[in-house]
């Protein structure tokens, strides 16, 4: 695999931990350097301290705090400013995918039409698009 992803940073927020650990093996493989949390909280932490990552993938639905919410919290702090802000759900109605844009997120997969190594490639082209190459 040729080295274009290495030393960039995912920071994987999904409450579920299996999904969590599948995806940061295929990033791994795929070159990256990936960070789990298992809450929209825990990763507004992880921000809040300084974290800094190439691209921020995210799950809509998670207790205590919404991937939506999530984003919007970090945007109002302005943290992560360059990071790609991708969402990796199961909410693929038309209103989420909206909703998404309207907060200016980077790209919306949909986990139930995509196994991990298209998403590998989803957030690999997501990152081409934005620069952060």
């Amino acid at each position: 695999m040729p080295d274009s992803n290495s030393n960039k940073k995912v920071l994987l927020v999904d409450d579920d931990e299996f999904l969590l650990n599948m995806y940061a093996i295929k990033l791994k493989n795929s070159g990256y350097t990936p960070e789990v949390v298992t809450s929209g909280v825990a990763a507004i932490e992880k921000l809040r301290n300084g974290g800094d990552y190439d691209a921020i993938v995210f799950d809509i639905v998670m207790p205590a705090m919404t991937g939506f919410e999530m984003i919007e919290a970090i945007k109002k702090e302005k943290m992560a400013t360059r990071a790609a802000l991708i969402a990796l759900t199961n909410q693929g109605q038309q209103a989420d995918i909206e909703r998404g844009k309207k907060l200016g997120i980077d790209g919306y997969i949909v986990k139930a039409s995509s196994v991990p190594s298209e998403v590998v490639n989803e957030i690999n082209t997501i990152l081409e698009a934005k620069g952060n190459k």
